[in-house]
Order: structure tokens, then C-alpha cells, then sequence
């Protein structure tokens, strides 16, 4: 069977900051890096051979570092289908500027409702459409070989990951917190 390895990249500064990041680029602090280095450790046993990243460099910087015990591994592929959920017109925005404009209600619904998209952005039934064919193609790509997959990507998306892989309730998929550092292992 092959494995997969999932795990969100370190804080970014946006993270941080507690600002929508969402598609834009938002840079690792000093501990997302140490993050990104404790998953390197975590994961320094496992055989990876093939990694996927998003185009947002808190992905690809965080898998750099988890590389850096994998030498094994060849193939590096991009895949925005693992991206963040896009917060549309609110990205940028500080958490805070949106809670007082809109409100806890409102807020709470865009930030971890199921269907409730912010202004020109993603609900998680989206995201969730999108990681769902990214794990198909996993599946027919890969599925059954004797091999190791590392996946860096973004609380949103692995929390839809999660939920396909785990057959999760949509309340269970909209409660968790995704971890900056520890990882999730599936076969496929």
C-alpha cells in the first residue's frame, strides 16, 4: 500500500497576525520554520519518494525542510487543488476587522461554515469538491504500490482531506483545528 504523509506548513506571518491569507503568499515566521523542521524529524524515517506541494511558498518551504531527510525523493509535483480555501475579498483582512464590521455570528459562519462563502471566495464544500478529485488521481496514480507520498499543504484543505480519507461528519470536519506540527498518515 502506498502511505501518504500529510501535514499543514508552519505558521506563516499572516497566521500570525490572524489575517485571511488564504491564495496569497505569506512567508514562514521563525517558528513556522522550527515547525517545519520538527515534521523533517517526525517524518525522517519514512520512506518518501514522490512530494506534492502547493504553489504558496509556507508549502513549499515547509516541505523543504521535511525533504531535507529524503534524499529518495525525485519528484516534487505542484497541485493547487491541495490550497488554501480562497477568502476572496477577504483576504488580507485581520480577523478582527471583519468580526467588528460583521459580527461573531457572521464570522463564525465564514470562517467555519459549510457552505457560508466569504464575498467571492471558497466554503469548504468547495474546497472539498477539489480535494476530493486530487485524491482520485492520487488513488489511480498510486494506489496499491509499495511507496511513501508527502503532501504539504493548508488547514483547510487537509481538514477536507481528512474528512474524505476518514469518512467524517461535516460537524466533526468543521471543529478541528489543524496542527502545525504533526502529520496525518493514510493508505491508499
Amino acid at each position: 500500500m502506498a502511505k501518504i504523509y500529510l501535514f499543514r506548513h508552519g505558521q506563516s506571518e499572516n497566521n500570525l497576525k490572524k489575517v485571511f491569507t488564504g491564495w496569497l503568499d505569506s512567508k514562514l515566521t521563525e517558528l513556522g520554520v522550527e515547525q517545519a523542521k520538527k515534521l523533517g524529524e517526525m517524518l525522517k524515517d519514512k520512506k518518501i519518494e514522490v512530494a506534492y506541494q502547493t504553489r504558496l511558498s509556507r508549502a513549499m518551504d515547509t516541505l523543504k525542510e521535511v525533504l531535507a531527510y529524503h534524499p529518495e525523493c525525485k519528484e516534487i509535483i505542484t497541485d493547487d487543488r491541495m490550497i488554501e480555501r480562497s477568502y476572496g475579498d477577504f483576504s488580507g483582512q485581520p480577523h478582527q476587522e471583519i468580526l467588528d464590521k460583521y459580527g461573531q455570528e457572521a464570522f463564525d459562519k465564514w470562517h467555519r461554515g459549510w457552505e457560508d462563502r466569504t464575498p467571492n471566495g471558497e466554503a469548504f464544500v468547495d474546497v472539498e469538491k477539489r480535494v476530493g478529485e486530487f485524491i482520485e488521481d492520487l488513488k489511480k496514480k498510486y494506489g496499491g504500490k509499495d511507496m511513501g507520498i508527502a503532501i504539504s499543504a493548508h488547514g483547510n484543505s487537509i481538514r477536507l482531506f481528512r474528512k474524505l480519507m476518514e469518512n467524517a461528519s461535516i460537524e466533526d470536519t468543521c471543529s478541528w483545528t489543524i496542527p502545525y506540527d504533526s502529520y496525518f498518515e493514510y493508505e491508499i
